[in-house]
């Protein structure tokens, strides 16, 4: 359903992303975050996903400053690469440049960010200083240092009850610093949504509603 094509951020930099158009006229535009894999199958198949659904999706690849083509599957052998490359982004230049320029070719739709884990934190961010519309934000990994931040729009926040990544103490501060801020917490793992990995993390049920709470937020907030 999709496409590979590259994007031109303001200094610049050039980079890849995955675009899903629906078949008609897309009612949104939903800029979809990768984990620390990259631009996967699975964050493909996101893509499709919310343009069988009726959004134009784009998926960045967050590491494209660094290490062009930086896919990865999910066996766990290059995980120390993988590593490397998450504590290498520059944020300073993610953020407001490669993030902000996956939003405004989505532009003049209004626009909705998802992420997942790596992925989450960014669509949090997004919230929080980049002006979209709406921010569905799936187990994010940086929440530690984040909770205090307020986002700008509605945002939603999901998170696994047995994460083996975000410690719960986590999840209470967060709803401590900001009790309007609607909180999920599913009977699940880190990774609940990933169904590319149904053999561990992936939680079918936990993953239905979450999609459901995402698409009730978009459709009152990015649709049109």
């Amino acid at each position: 359903m999709g496409e590979f094509i590259s994007l031109t951020a303001d200094d610049g930099h050039t980079f890849s992303t995955y675009r899903a158009d629906p078949a008609g006229k897309p009612k949104g535009g939903v800029v979809v975050v990768q984990e620390i894999y990259g631009v996967n199958e699975h964050i493909r198949s996101v893509c499709d996903d919310y343009a069988s659904r009726g959004y134009r999706a784009i998926a960045p690849s967050v590491y494209d400053r660094q290490e062009r083509n930086a896919v990865f599957g999910y066996d766990g052998s290059q995980v120390p690469h993988i590593r490397t490359l998450r504590a290498g982004i520059d944020w300073q230049k993610t953020l407001p440049l490669d993030i902000a320029a996956t939003i405004a070719a989505l532009r003049p739709l209004k626009v909705g960010a998802v992420g997942y884990c790596l992925g989450g934190s960014v669509a949090f961010m997004a919230a929080c200083r980049l002006g979209i519309e709406a921010a569905s934000c799936y187990y994010p990994t940086d929440m530690a240092k984040q909770y205090n931040d307020k986002p700008k729009c509605p945002t939603i926040i999901h998170f696994a009850e047995r994460d083996h990544v975000i410690p719960r103490e986590v999840v209470d501060k967060l709803k401590a610093a900001q009790p309007e801020l609607p909180v999920y917490v599913y009977p699940a793992e880190h990774g609940f949504n990933c169904w590319h990995r149904a053999e561990t993390s992936y939680d079918e049920a936990s993953s239905k509603l979450a999609l459901e709470r995402t698409l009730a937020l978009f459709e009152r907030y990015v649709a049109q």
